[in-house]
């Protein structure tokens, strides 16, 4: 699909093209979703472009990510999608900046994308230029990503708070420990997402600052420069993110062993307190004819009580050096 942003009376709107249409006079902003050979020819010849790719966009060396040809300004990112679902994914975007159109390519439809297309409809001043709307296309997917961030965070010190319970509460169950092992998985999946996008990203706006090819105003360069501070201390956030999974992770574990253990001490300790009354109980059923106590009337008695003593005794020291 094709669509470009043209012009209005009073501001813009999205229109969808379909090829071999003439195009219009007029976009500031044509969107690329999971085009045809058509559709990216037909720009392609419009514009002098040289639309990368599914394949080519997959490419992770930066010099085909990042490149500028034909007076046009070549950047490729990895950003996530399906952030909500239990399958979020990764997938690359391409923008391609000249001096008076923004091209983006794309094969997935993150919501950052979706959110911007919407606001620019509404909002005639993000429509300036092809370099404003990336800028503000570049903050919509910072903002997501900070939003991801806060998210997680949120949700890892509440695992945390049930593994290390303050006092007044319960410790965790072994089967709440498994949960706690996949929800923390699961948000280290989202993290190592988040900091690709974060790393692209980065890329991204320094070799953007850098470029000639493109005319960029003083005020786009500090929305640029803007955008970049904030996803480094973003990927720092993610950095110590992660390493709260790890840590969360390894603690999680500890107490599923520690809880193991506990299991197989019980058992040790219940073996070997019941091995000196099946002795007892061993020798008394060998069943010889010699056996004195065998003729006794207190020969039973004596045995029950020999069993018991032998039982207590190492329950009694077990307990004053602290294994149960």
């Amino acid at each position: 699909m094709l669509r470009l942003l043209i012009p209005t009376g009073s501001g813009y709107t999205w229109v969808e093209h379909r090829p071999p249409t003439p195009f219009p006079d007029e976009f500031l902003w044509a969107d690329l979703f999971e085009p045809t050979v058509e559709e990216e020819k037909a720009l392609e010849s419009l514009l002098t472009v040289d639309v990368p790719t599914r394949d080519e966009m997959k490419e992770i060396e930066t010099s085909n990510r990042l490149y500028e040809e034909n007076g046009a300004v070549y950047m490729t990112a990895t950003v996530g999608s399906k952030l909500d679902s239990q399958m979020p994914e990764s997938s690359p975007i391409t923008f391609i900046l000249t001096n008076d159109r923004l091209i983006t390519n794309r094969y997935v439809d993150p919501t950052p994308v979706a959110r911007f297309m919407n606001h620019v409809e509404r909002s005639p001043i993000a429509c300036t230029s092809s370099a404003t709307l990336l800028a503000g296309l570049l903050e919509a997917f910072t903002e997501r990503i900070a939003d991801l961030l806060e998210r997680v965070q949120s949700e890892l010190d509440s695992v945390s708070l049930t593994i290390f319970p303050r006092s007044g509460n319960g410790a965790a169950s072994n089967r709440d420990l498994h949960a706690m092992i996949q929800k923390v998985g699961l948000d280290g999946d989202l993290i190592s997402k988040a900091r690709e996008s974060l790393v692209s990203f980065q890329r991204l706006l320094m070799y953007l600052q850098q470029t000639t090819t493109v005319t960029l105003s003083q005020d786009q360069r500090g929305r640029f420069k803007s955008t970049l501070r904030d996803v480094q201390s973003l990927s720092d956030h993610a950095t110590f993110l992660g390493s709260k999974v790890q840590f969360l992770l390894d603690a999680v574990l500890g107490l599923i062993n520690l809880e193991q253990n506990n299991i197989i001490k019980i058992f040790s300790v219940a073996a070997v307190m019941f091995l000196p009354p099946t002795l007892v109980a061993s020798i008394y059923g060998m069943n010889f004819h010699f056996m004195p106590e065998l003729d006794k009337h207190w020969g039973y008695p004596m045995a029950l009580v020999a069993m018991v003593v032998s039982a207590i005794v190492p329950y009694i020291y077990f307990r004053r050096k602290g294994w149960l």
